[in-house]
């Protein structure tokens, strides 16, 4: 249910940001009528700050998204771009271009514009998360061990639900938008005890990349020839995934390594019966 009610709140957000591609619009019609009045500099101001407007919108966006995936990690590394912070920034440098040339502004007054917008801006959407968040008692190696395992599994999951999105069927996507979430739970479990992280990696690697393959090729397939027979094979794919991942996640943390080998070898044998040899395996287990 929290995770839910965590959802809901960021879709509110993101509809909230995706609000500023729309306010830039006028600025556009405004930089277009300048064109036919021959006014060069109002025309630079307007349609400058429309496209500087625009791009703010995309990185806040941007940044919101990579706030939301810290926020609902327990050990992470801050974004590596703080894009809500440019984002402030380059609002600010829009508004002042727009109040220089656009509105005929002094220098004094479009820059005191440009500060307002910048400030107003981060107060509506704060700054990036600036600082690593890690477990207590635990040395950064390792901690940099789980985020980094953390990282691969987010990664091939937005790989996944990216292909699912091509497939065009809601109730197949519900599926695998499920299966992410199992996964991510098991992400979650990693970082608040990272017991056996790297026989963990492991199940999830082979898991994930033999969830991701067998996406893309499907929907590749249902795309160019809608093979119903495909459609039959990866269903029963999804339903073999799906079991196996209920009846094992608990014991990817739990000392039952002899268990979890084997099924580590079951579902690789799965994956190569339907032509989808996993790549990586244990590579990156150490």
């Amino acid at each position: 249910m929290a995770a839910q009610r965590y959802s809901r709140r960021a879709r509110k957000v993101s509809l909230r940001a995706r609000l500023l591609f729309l306010l830039p619009v006028p600025m556009l019609f405004a930089g277009l009528g300048a064109i036919g009045r021959g006014n060069a500099a109002e025309m630079l101001g307007e349609l400058g700050a429309f496209a500087g407007l625009m791009l703010s919108a995309w990185l806040l966006n941007e940044g919101l998204r990579a706030q939301e995936a810290y926020d609902a990690r327990t050990v992470a590394r801050p974004p590596a771009i703080p894009r809500k912070l440019f984002a402030a920034a380059l609002t600010g440098a829009s508004i002042f271009l727009a109040g220089l040339l656009g509105l005929g502004q002094g220098m004094f007054g479009a820059l005191v514009f440009g500060l307002v917008a910048a400030g107003a801006h981060l107060v509506a959407f704060g700054l990036d998360p600036m600082s690593k968040k890690g477990l207590e008692g635990v040395d950064e190696f390792a901690t940099e061990r789980i985020a980094t395992a953390v990282d691969q599994g987010e990664s091939l999951v937005r790989q996944t639900v990216d292909a699912a999105a091509r497939i065009g069927d809601r109730r197949l996507e519900g599926r695998i938008d499920r299966l992410c979430d199992q996964a991510r739970q098991v992400f979650r479990a990693i970082e608040q005890d990272p017991r056996d992280l790297g026989r963990a990696r492991t199940f999830l690697h082979v898991y994930l990349v033999g969830l991701r393959d067998a996406t893309v090729k499907f929907a590749d397939i249902w795309r160019r020839s809608g093979d119903p027979r495909a459609r039959t094979d990866y269903e029963a794919l999804l339903g073999d995934l799906e079991q196996s991942f209920s009846n094992h996640r608990t014991k990817l943390l739990v000392d039952d390594r002899s268990a979890l080998d084997i099924e580590i070898e079951v579902l690789r044998e799965r994956l190569q019966q339907d032509g989808l040899l996993v790549r990586q395996t244990t590579g990156s287990e150490s």
